[in-house]
């Protein structure tokens, strides 16, 4: 399998060559040459498979470059970190499914992606005797994840940038007490959308990237949708009916185009995918009317989701325009000048064949934590919360709907305290978050700043 450009502007390369390389040199996002589309021998086989066993052979259809028993042991060795026995079980709560994704290292669907990706890295570069100097930005639970992921692992360093207040104070702990050698927190002066500019221009800055061996962790990392699109297999097969639907809490498009990638590979058994916001709904207005143009962003209590520009949307493009690289590179350099793109009504019916989207308030996400909760009894951290008030908006008796948690409640306790008048019961890992050592660096929403902070401390 090779990898192309959303923005044709590059030989096609192998998977591992695009790993480490995170952002293509054109400024384009990598995908692969074809999507694979599962048979049905291979649906009656994979239904009866571990969670692992099942990452296996959904890499194994994009991965030919890696000796199959080493991507096997990586595999294996990156689900090991997980407390429960299923990885990422689904559960019947009411009228939904729920795909729990918090059982990782930083309760958080990020772990199920970044282990696997920090292993990888770790492999990839002592294989070559390289160095990388890992760059992310985050807006909660990317940082935490990729942070532990990465921490204490040999040739890489990583630099992870969060919006400065704007994290919950768990995200924030889990990123700040990670004091390793290997490991920079730094803390923007801005929003995440400051944070992401910041990383994509560093990344567009070609020998500055060559200079400091730049890798990526961001969803701009093909290897991150690979590791996602197994849940939704997984839980396809978990439910057992011919259809269901994917209620998805999303900001920067990255985990449901996953799942859109994933409902391409079914064939269709995926009926739709519903695309839930907060009330920083670009993605939403995108759905419904064809608008997608940056308006100011909102702070609200699920603050993962707090995003204008969504970094993922240039993939969904390539395939809403049928591989017209040079539409899709010309689309991302106006919409850097101006802040928008406008759909025809045509494309929007296209886009609405794949997507059902609603955008949802702090005041219904609090509502839908606390009605979910006395008729269920479960716990709902925000952002899954804003799944699944989506989920239940668009019910459909005749297909199943799936709702993502995303994210352990305890990582949000004032929302949930907001919600049900207690905080949820506090797991292990985030006992003792608030009595350990802190390592961060406050620094202005400057590519300059930035710039000079990785110059000083890269490997």
């Amino acid at each position: 399998m090779r990898y192309l450009s959303t923005r044709g502007g590059i030989a096609p390369l192998p998977f591992c060559q695009t790993v480490l390389a995170g952002l293509a040199e054109d400024g384009g996002l990598f995908l692969p040459e074809r999507i694979p589309v599962l048979s049905e021998e291979d649906l009656r086989s994979w239904a009866r498979l571990s969670y692992p066993e099942l990452a296996f052979r959904v890499f194994g259809l994009f991965v030919d470059d890696l000796p199959p028993e080493d991507l096997y042991q990586l595999v294996e060795r990156s689900y090991r970190t997980f407390t429960h026995p299923e990885v990422t079980p689904v559960v019947k709560k009411g009228p939904l499914w729920i795909l729990e994704l918090f059982h990782g290292p930083t309760l958080a669907f990020k772990d199920v992606a970044l282990q696997f990706l920090g292993n990888l890295f770790e492999y990839l570069l002592l294989r070559s005797g390289e160095k990388l100097n890992i760059l992310g930005a985050t807006s909660g639970d990317t940082g935490s994840a990729a942070i532990y992921g990465v921490r204490g692992k040999k040739n890489m360093a990583i630099f992870i940038l969060h919006p400065h207040g704007r994290v919950s104070p768990v995200q924030a702990l889990q990123m700040t007490t990670v004091t390793d050698p290997n490991v920079f927190n730094l803390a923007i002066q801005g929003t995440f959308d400051h944070c992401q500019a910041i990383v994509k221009r560093l990344f567009s800055d070609l020998e500055f990237k060559r200079r400091y061996r730049l890798g990526a962790v961001n969803s701009i990392n093909w290897a991150r949708v690979m590791a996602q699109i197994v849940y939704y297999l997984w839980a396809y097969f978990r439910v057992g009916r011919p259809k269901v639907r994917f209620s998805v809490p999303t900001g920067n498009f990255g985990d449901i185009f996953a799942g859109y990638l994933a409902r391409r590979m079914l064939a269709g058994r995926i009926e739709r995918l519903i695309l839930a916001t907060n009330e920083n709904d670009i993605l939403t207005r995108f759905v419904e009317k064809g608008d997608y143009s940056v308006r100011e962003v909102i702070p609200t209590i699920s603050p993962s989701m707090d995003i204008q520009v969504a970094s993922n949307f240039e993939r969904y493009l390539y395939y809403l325009w049928d591989g017209d690289t040079d539409r899709v590179r010309q689309a991302m350099e106006r919409f850097a000048r101006e802040g928008r793109l406008r759909f025809s009504e045509d494309e929007v019916r296209r886009v609405q064949e794949d997507f059902l989207s609603r955008s949802v308030s702090q005041e219904e996400t609090l509502a839908t934590i606390r009605a979910f909760y006395q008729e269920t009894g479960y716990i709902l951290d925000p952002h899954t919360a804003v799944g699944v008030r989506a989920a239940l908006e668009f019910a459909d008796p005749e297909v199943p709907t799936i709702s993502l948690a995303t994210a352990h409640p305890a990582k949000f306790p004032e929302a949930v305290a907001r919600a049900l008048g207690f905080e949820p019961p506090v797991p292990e890992p985030l006992r003792d978050l608030g009595t350990r050592p802190r390592k961060v660096v406050i620094l202005p929403a400057r590519v300059e700043a930035v710039r000079r902070f990785i110059e000083e401390h890269a490997l």
